[in-house]
């Protein structure tokens, strides 16, 4: 364990130092909604409206006054088992001409669950038209790591993430569902340059996955970022590239939670490397860039919301370089489950609890 202590350190210090402070900006913490059950995503309108899950509930509305609607129907019932139910939730590109919104949901076959995605046309309170557009295959008898943050690129391709439901070492084959993201159209078809269309499973991007929890477009580059609610240890930040390994379980920074040993590799041929990990792990949640102008000096910090430590976290990036991170909302003492910029540069937080809360911070 010590050598594989030294090799961690040191590749730590290859990664970058990072420096974690506390707040140094005054913020004004508005709590916008209470009293929801356990709410896990949410997707702004332009007009600064949004729509937000419950994972031990459903679909609602809220209103960009702070109203908040009835259960959204359409959508199939949700599997609130573990840490499954209502998930992710995204809107099209164009929902303003479409009115198209995704969401991702465990959803029950017997005594076996999976992650599957949905579309519908939002009218009034109702999806109308909703359309099953992607199951994760195999569906199994597990409670844990279902994914499912979506994200949309800028060519409209629709990212979803995909748990490895505690099968870690299937996260290695492209096979199956485990432990990647997939790339589809926003019908749910294959892109004809997906990097495995030959295969049995020809909507996978990227593999070697534990359980992405976070997933955002880089405002500028339009890269797809993600991170790793990883093993005690080993949470990390990658960026997306088609086709890659990221190593899991072979190479991780982290252990199990009981102590023992995963693996003694850090990095192995043909296995991508994390920008940054979080030792000990913060147990991340959610992740944006923020783009706005509400709060100026932060315009290209990346948001990540910490289960674990109860805090958000703004990460001051350089590029592809970490410089240093600050922990915002500590004291509220909340699981911080999802972080989303408004239109108005407004940044919204859900806290993760059985009487969740919509936050709306904004300049103190």
């Amino acid at each position: 364990m010590l050598k594989t202590f030294l090799k961690k350190s040191l590749l730590a210090a290859s990664l970058g130092a990072i420096s974690i402070s506390a707040m140094a900006t005054d913020i004004k913490v508005e709590e916008i909604a209470l009293g929801l059950k356990n709410p896990w995503s949410i997707a702004f309108m332009a007009n600064g409206d949004a729509l937000l899950t419950e994972r031990a509930g459903g679909l609602r509305k809220l209103t960009k006054a702070g109203e908040l609607g009835p259960e959204i129907s359409g959508l199939p019932e949700a599997a609130v088992v573990g840490q499954g139910g209502m998930l992710g939730v995204t809107l099209h590109p164009d929902f303003d001409k479409n009115q198209w919104v995704y969401v991702c949901l465990s959803v029950a076959d017997g005594n076996t669950r999976g992650s599957e995605v949905h579309r519908g046309k939002l009218v009034g309170n109702t999806l109308e038209n909703v359309t099953q557009i992607f199951v994760a295959q195999p569906k199994i008898d597990s409670a844990h790591h279902f994914g499912c943050r979506l994200v949309f690129d800028n060519d409209n391709k629709l990212f979803i993430s995909l748990g490895d439901r505690t099968k870690k070492e299937e996260s290695q084959s492209t096979d199956n569902h485990f432990g990647v993201v997939v790339r589809v159209n926003d019908d749910g078809t294959v892109p004809k340059d997906n990097p495995f269309i030959s295969g049995k499973a020809p909507e996978i991007f990227s593999y070697g996955h534990r359980n992405v929890q976070g997933m955002t477009l880089h405002p500028s580059n339009g890269q797809v970022w993600t991170h790793e609610h990883g093993p005690k240890g080993g949470d990390e930040v990658n960026i997306l590239n088609k086709g890659d390994n990221y190593g899991w379980p072979k190479i991780t920074f982290g252990i199990n939670y009981n102590g023992t040993e995963i693996t003694d590799k850090t990095a192995m041929e043909g296995m991508r490397q994390p920008l940054t990990y979080w030792d000990p792990s913060i147990a991340p949640s959610g992740m944006t860039f923020y783009t706005g102008d509400e709060f100026p000096e932060w315009k290209g910090n990346l948001f990540v919301g910490s289960l674990k430590f109860r805090y958000l976290n703004r990460i001051t990036m350089d590029g592809e370089k970490v410089l240093a991170q600050e922990e915002l909302l500590k004291d509220r003492n909340e699981r911080i489950r999802d972080v989303k910029q408004a239109p108005d540069g407004s940044i919204y937080v859900l806290t993760d609890d059985v009487k969740g809360k919509v936050l709306r911070l904004t300049k103190g």
